[in-house]
């Protein structure tokens, strides 16, 4: 059974800890924490008392892994008509604009780029890798590569979408291109992330809470009219679900280069 989110907050700081709780799963999201998620965001919009967010994964493992593979969700037959159940599991989404940082261990890939692109900034620890699997197993990456062309170069994007799982981006990577803010050693990304939000949730929130949503508007209009074309291209691009679990079944485990 999931146990979905774990939500800690330090009163004394205003610094909120959101922990995808699913570590046996890799953290990635079902239907249901989909929902806690979207739950969270609106919660803390109405709590004073938290003025920043760390957002990170519990284990070793993963981060985040995108979707559940066993989640299913029907969709309309229209290609003008595609049902995400990850659009709105992002604090933007939820018009939260508190600063949030993640806090990343270990593999982050796929639908969690939805979270990293609403995200103010990422702290990753050495362990940490990216990778966005969709054309591996002939699906379009469109939300999440729309999202990481704008935290990252376009080229480093494109190669990342691209090459799916063949190629993971290592941390020191994805801190040389600009992905990665700040690189601590194994297990810190947690302590460097809250000793961020710290320093921020000091500072008068409607000041910090403005600049985050001026921050955003730099890149709103073009990730919507991005995200706008997102559904036709996937309801093109994908493969049927059965001919996209056979690609997924016969995936292999070893054999990826990190880069």
């Amino acid at each position: 059974m999931s146990r979905g989110l774990r939500v800690a907050a330090d009163r004394s700081t205003g610094v909120a800890v959101v922990t995808l709780d699913r570590p046996a799963k890799l953290n990635a999201i079902d239907t249901a924490m989909a929902g806690e998620l979207r739950s969270c965001w609106g919660r803390l919009r109405f709590d004073d008392s938290v003025r920043a967010v760390v957002l990170t994964g519990a284990g070793e493992r993963a981060f985040c892994t995108g979707i559940d593979r066993d989640t299913r969700v029907p969709q309309p037959r229209s290609p003008y008509m595609v049902d995400d159940p990850l659009l709105r599991v992002g604090p933007k989404a939820n018009d939260l604009w508190k600063p949030v940082i993640a806090a990343v261990r270990g593999m982050v890939c796929g639908g969690a780029f939805y979270l990293l692109g609403e995200s103010e900034f990422v702290v990753a620890d050495t362990t940490a890798t990216f990778f966005d699997p969709h054309t591996t197993y002939g699906m379009v990456s469109a939300y999440e590569s729309v999202h990481m062309a704008h935290r990252m170069p376009c080229g480093e994007a494109a190669r990342m979408a691209l090459m799916g799982t063949a190629e993971r981006i290592s941390a020191r990577r994805a801190y040389e291109v600009g992905l990665v803010s700040e690189l601590t050693g194994a297990g810190g990304a947690v302590e460097a992330a809250v000793r961020c939000a710290e320093v921020i949730a000091s500072y008068p929130p409607e000041g910090v809470q403005g600049t985050v949503r001026a921050l955003w508007a730099a890149k709103e209009a073009a990730r919507a009219q991005a995200f706008a074309q997102a559904p036709q291209l996937i309801a093109l691009g994908n493969l049927p679900p059965e001919r996209q679990a056979e690609l997924f079944a016969a995936r292999r485990t070893e054999g990826h280069r990190v880069r």
